[in-house]
């Protein structure tokens, strides 16, 4: 008789297996170099021609970024809602390794929902307007905002009335 009840347990296990999606989980992309055919998004200007970090997003099922020319760009993707919502991967340039002279690595990409954001500093960014300054690490944020101003904080505490203000 416990036999009998395992048999009808065991195939809803076996059935609900098999009702996944049917594949593999879709890769991570991974972040892509800025090349003279990377155009921003929202100017539709070629990013090799703007100062400061850039942003790079990728949609579900869509194999090319969606390329950026400012830090603040990328957040006002993510909040509007006209924009899609199905983001596999955001990746902001990292200025962890940026040089002496500020400018940021072109092969230096961080998760953007890593990062740790210097806001409210006056950093003029590719666009000619106050824009974030993305880190890989916390410690690189914070002697960036001591050294320049602004505050420190994650990508979840980027303030909607920051990123929609110039």
């Amino acid at each position: 008789m416990r036999r009998l009840r395992l048999i009808p347990a065991l195939a809803a296990l076996l059935l609900a297996a098999a009702c996944g999606s049917g594949g593999a989980p879709e890769a991570i992309p991974q972040p892509q170099p800025v090349t003279m055919e990377s155009v921003g998004h929202y100017c539709g200007m070629a990013l090799n021609e703007h100062n400061g970090p850039k942003g790079q997003l990728f949609l579900t099922g869509r194999a090319a970024p969606v390329w950026f020319s400012s830090i603040k760009q990328v957040f006002a993707y993510t909040l509007l809602p006209e924009e899609p919502k199905t983001i596999s991967a955001i990746y902001v340039n990292d200025m962890s390794t940026a040089g002496p002279d500020g400018v940021p690595d072109p092969a230096a990409w961080v998760e953007a929902r890593q990062a740790f954001y210097v806001i409210e500093g006056g950093f003029i960014g590719g666009m000619g307007a106050e824009d974030a300054m993305p880190f890989s690490r916390r410690a690189d944020a914070e002697s960036f905002a001591q050294a320049h101003g602004g505050r420190v904080v994650p990508f979840a505490d980027v303030p909607e009335a920051y990123v929609f203000t110039q």
